[in-house]
């Protein structure tokens, strides 16, 4: 493992409380993997830049964090944590 892979770093914030939505459990996958990665600023595979500038951004000024991991060719996943750090929930984009 590099030194510098994500999961080597120091968590970024506290996600507070962590939610899944049903369509997130429904699909029988182990969610922690992504919750650490989003917790170290990972923000995933499928931000665009001006999502990643303001997850920055958010980090400094407490505004919500969103990532998006793809979990399986065709299905990703979004994680929301609010903008006081109280409530982290994973789930399906269509259920956003």
């Amino acid at each position: 493992m590099r030194p510098n892979h994500p999961s080597l770093l120091p968590p970024k914030f506290h996600p507070g409380k962590v939610y899944a939505s049903c369509g997130a459990v429904a699909l029988g996958i182990d969610l922690t993997p992504f919750l650490d990665r989003h917790v170290r600023a990972d923000w995933g595979d499928e931000l665009d830049f001006n999502d990643i500038l303001a997850n920055e951004r958010a980090l400094a000024d407490g505004d919500r964090l969103l990532s998006r991991y793809r979990v399986r060719p065709s299905v990703s996943i979004y994680i929301i944590t609010e903008w006081d750090r109280s409530a982290t929930t994973v789930l399906l984009p269509e259920e956003y």
